[in-house]
């Protein structure tokens, strides 16, 4: 392959500083996808924008461009789709990106944006590389900027899979070595539970009173919580209720979550949670109210898949050996997925990603983009 010139590295690490600065929680990624838009629109490629917005609860929709390859100028012509999400996590404080010992860090206490402007960056830069060589791709690549991916990833749930001519496709999005693909990921539920009780005196006439907080109690000490086992998770991470320290509380809210691997084993887990729930309403004579959500389906990649077997003969040609991973978390792969579009999830090299003191180094960033630049190489109709 050919390697990224001095000049397509300095304009990388230029392009992602900007992204970074651009600020993009959740819902709030306007000013990103017109940077994106004005930066591909000067390179002559189309971008269009969906009408996802509004259902995602975004100020902006799904980006998505083509460009042209030698084996079909957007047909049938063995395309792949490449993927990254526009938005952050909530800001903590504004993002200065600064370069410590070689790595990308937030230069105030707050998160980076490595996720996922280092894969937006790369997308940008790979996108002025095809244009600008002197011959186009082998095969189409497509390009997608989804919105509202940290928020159970509803801008690429709202992404009609049928506007895409490509194969198959690639997310950079999991905060780890760069050669791990990932190949399973969790099937994902939410559990809201309220609780209500009976609210007392707690110094005067506590017999009369039916604490929800003590329900809840019960409730949580029953459950299985942490790791199940190698695929399953649990968690209770909210409980809230009360008014003072002087009255039975009469409410309490809980939310909790579980995710597996297995299909299965997460549907019986949700079972068990929401048993233990009433279990204890019934026990302390509170009423309870739960209202159990899928957030997000699983996957499993067969290893020997297209997209599995060019991810590695990219990451080779790029001295990386591949490495087959399951992970406990979700991307915008899962949505496409559960949509029936082969999509795999490979790791771009950032770490403590969502935390104050998320990072990516130089090397990462420059070798997530040859990792991009051989995937089109390699790629063939």
């Amino acid at each position: 392959m050919r390697r990224a010139t001095d000049a397509e590295r300095e304009r990388l690490q230029d392009t992602f500083q900007t992204l970074c600065r651009i600020e993009s929680p959740s819902g709030h990624e306007r000013a990103c996808a017109d940077w994106v838009t004005r930066e591909l629109g000067s390179l002559w490629i189309e971008v269009h924008e969906d009408d996802a917005g509004p259902r995602a609860g975004s100020e902006a929709g799904n980006l998505l461009a083509r460009i042209p390859g030698r084996a079909g100028a957007g047909g049938d012509g063995g395309g792949i789709l490449l993927c990254a999400h526009l938005d952050t996590v909530p800001l903590t404080a504004p993002v200065e990106p600064v370069l410590v010992d070689g790595r990308w860090e937030n230069a105030n206490e707050g998160i980076l944006g490595a996720d996922n402007k280092t894969a937006v960056a790369i997308l940008v830069e790979l996108a002025r590389r095809l244009q600008s060589g002197p011959d186009l791709p082998l095969v189409p690549v497509e390009l997608l900027f989804t919105v509202c991916e940290e928020v159970s990833l509803r801008g690429s749930k709202e992404f009609d899979v049928a506007r895409l001519q490509s194969h198959f496709g690639y997310v950079f999005d999991h905060a780890t070595p760069v050669g791990e693909i990932v190949l399973a990921s969790p099937t994902h539920y939410r559990i809201d539970a309220e609780l209500r009780g009976r609210a007392a005196h707690a110094g005067l006439r506590p017999e009369e009173g039916r604490s929800a907080i003590a329900a809840a109690g019960r409730a949580i000490a029953a459950m299985r919580l942490g790791r199940i086992d190698s695929e399953t998770t649990a968690n209770v991470g909210v409980i809230a209720g009360g008014t003072s320290i002087n009255v039975v509380p009469g409410q309490c809210r809980i939310e909790a979550e579980a995710r597996s691997l297995d299909e299965a084993k997460v549907q019986d887990l949700v079972t068990d949670l929401v048993d233990h729930l009433q279990d204890a309403a019934n026990a302390t004579e509170c009423d309870l109210d739960v209202t159990v959500e899928r957030m997000f389906k699983g996957y499993r990649t067969r290893p020997r898949s297209a997209q599995v077997e060019l991810a590695e003969r990219a990451l080779r040609a790029c001295g990386y050996e591949p490495k087959h991973i399951a992970t406990g978390s979700a991307s915008d792969a899962n949505s496409f997925e559960a949509a029936g579009f082969p999509c795999t999830n490979l790791a771009d090299g950032s770490e403590r990603n969502h935390q104050p003191d998320e990072r990516v180094s130089v090397a990462a960033l420059e070798g997530m983009f040859e990792v991009a630049i051989a995937l089109v190489e390699e790629a063939t109709p």
